[in-house]
């Protein structure tokens, strides 16, 4: 079984392998900063607060830690 296999609850679910790595995390957290500056450009303002509040989460994941076991 690959080493990423398991993305359900439980000790072989999401998470088993070590989470997201920080790289993807960092794209993620460029993605969600250019679709959140488009959009607020276009007015949309509440879906702009949506992906900003992305953002945060994965510069969070990134960044401070967030989600990672003791």
């Amino acid at each position: 079984m690959p080493r990423w296999a398991g993305w359900g609850a439980g000790p072989a679910g999401a998470g088993a392998t070590g989470g997201p790595s920080r790289v993807f995390l960092v794209f993620a957290l460029a993605g969600c900063a250019v679709a959140a500056a488009l959009l607020a450009r276009e007015g949309r303002f509440g879906s702009a607060a949506v992906a900003a509040a992305a953002g945060v989460y994965f510069a969070l994941r990134a960044f401070a830690g967030l989600g990672r076991g003791a």
